[in-house]
């Protein structure tokens, strides 16, 4: 139990205070978040350069893709498939799967792992010309060309990375994983100890939600992580409130005076770390979120792509941004339909506009 008392407006700051730090270098931000959640739909851009245009100096659309190849980042499994420091992979691997290959595709892998040792590196496109090995069933129920499907496997299961990207391809190069010398409990230990990093403050049933993502990304370690949530429950600081209990890692205190809010206005991503957990939106600002791409139209309440609205603490609506003639076009939403009428939103929204019509490199729509 927390020494001091802590209520939810405490939880309220503390959760987008410490996500929404000053911006620093791409490598540092990445680091400090853990873990960058991607997606590849476009609407204005992808979930990931919109995540980070927030917490990198002068960051522009495309950067990561662009400077991927430098970093000591990977793309890679933990809770969803995202971007995380190369460091954390070794919690990870030697990853297994929840279906052992049969000999047939273990021996089309060894083949393929040949050639991308042979030639450094090779996407689905060079390996397609050197094997034919047909089509699949993909795990929407769709056909995808099981080359694909191979070295989606192969890159699962820790054979392959993903050196870079050529037209949003992957390029895969051979990859050998440094052991982790520590017990399955302290690995366990310390993804929970990852995720609630870049999550916290968390209500305890979303923290148990995260927990079982990470089976995702660790399958090995489902037991252990069923152990580790039980110990997570006892070693983290945390409150009750209103019949909910809050977690947030060692070392930092909600009802502590550095966190505070500003004044930037700012668009957040469907997945920010602000906004994924949607138990924990409702908690803090009282009103239901829901990422709606894949709902039909016609039931679409928020739009196709709609990004939470933040202003001085409170997520007051939604926009949804598209760009037309080489111009950003922002449709608003608000909880209370109607904008604020407080002074300085007017100018705080324009700022905001700005800054991401300067990310996309397309004109403002004022």
């Amino acid at each position: 139990m927390s020494k001091r008392s802590v209520t939810l407006d405490d939880l309220r700051r503390h959760a987008v205070a410490r996500s929404l730090f000053t911006p620093t270098t791409l490598p540092q931000a990445i680091r400090r978040l853990g873990f960058v959640q991607a997606d590849p739909i476009r609407a204005p851009a992808r979930a990931q350069d919109l995540t980070l245009r927030l917490r990198v100096k002068d960051y522009r659309a495309g950067d990561l893709e662009q400077r991927y190849p430098r970093l000591r980042v990977d793309e890679d499994y933990l809770v969803n498939y995202g971007f995380l420091p190369r460091e954390h992979l070794a919690l990870m691997h030697p990853r297994g799967a929840r279906r052992d290959w049969d000999a047939a595709t273990c021996q089309r892998a060894a083949a393929v792992l040949d050639f991308v040792r042979e030639h450094g590196e090779a996407g689905p496109r060079e390996v397609q010309a050197r094997f034919d090995h047909g089509r699949t069933r993909n795990a929407w129920g769709g056909s995808s060309n099981a080359v694909t499907h191979l070295l989606d496997g192969m890159h699962y299961r820790g054979l392959l990375r993903v050196a870079r990207r050529v037209s949003g391809l992957r390029v895969y190069a051979q990859v050998q994983h440094v052991p982790d010398e520590r017990s399955n409990a302290q690995k366990a230990d310390a993804l929970i100890d990852l995720v609630l990093a870049k999550y916290a403050p968390l209500p305890a049933r979303s923290l148990g939600q995260l927990c079982s993502h990470l089976a995702y990304g660790a399958p090995h370690l489902r037991d252990e992580m069923k152990r580790a949530q039980q110990r997570a429950r006892e070693r983290l600081p945390h409150v009750e409130l209103d019949g909910l209990r809050w977690f947030w890692p060692p070392g930092e205190n909600p009802a502590a005076k550095r966190w505070q809010f500003d004044e930037q206005l700012r668009l957040l991503a469907p997945f920010d770390p602000i906004v994924w957990d949607r138990l924990r939106f409702e908690q803090l600002w009282g009103w239901a979120y829901r990422f709606e791409a894949y709902t039909p139209a016609p039931k679409r309440k928020l739009g196709y792509y709609a990004l939470p609205l933040l202003w001085r603490g409170q997520v007051l609506g939604w926009g949804n941004v598209t760009v037309a003639d080489g111009r950003l076009q922002a449709h608003l939403g608000y909880v209370a339909g109607r904008p604020p009428r407080e002074s300085g939103y007017a100018a705080a929204l324009e700022a905001e506009l700005a800054r991401l019509s300067g990310f996309l490199g397309v004109a403002s729509s004022g």
